[in-house]
């Protein structure tokens, strides 16, 4: 079972409202996708620590509907 790009977008939306994303499904498979994330609410939070908050946003996906995530995260 694959995850779409609307649906990826929805729930990184509902964790981070002000982001600006851009996603590209790499395989063209909906299992591996690059990411990228733009958001206030990394501001002076670590790398580790914004992908970590994005994987907790998708709420138990990752690793079972999503296969890979490439992220690329940042603050305006």
């Amino acid at each position: 079972m694959a995850m779409s790009t609307t649906e990826l977008e929805a729930y990184i939306l509902k964790a981070f409202p002000d982001a600006q994303i851009k996603i590209d499904d790499l395989a063209g498979d909906g299992d591996h996708y690059s990411c990228s994330i733009v958001s206030e609410a990394f501001r002076d939070v670590p790398r580790v620590r914004q992908h970590q908050l994005v994987y907790n946003a998708l709420e138990g996906h990752m690793g079972s509907k999503l296969h890979a995530l490439a992220l690329r995260t940042s603050a305006p």
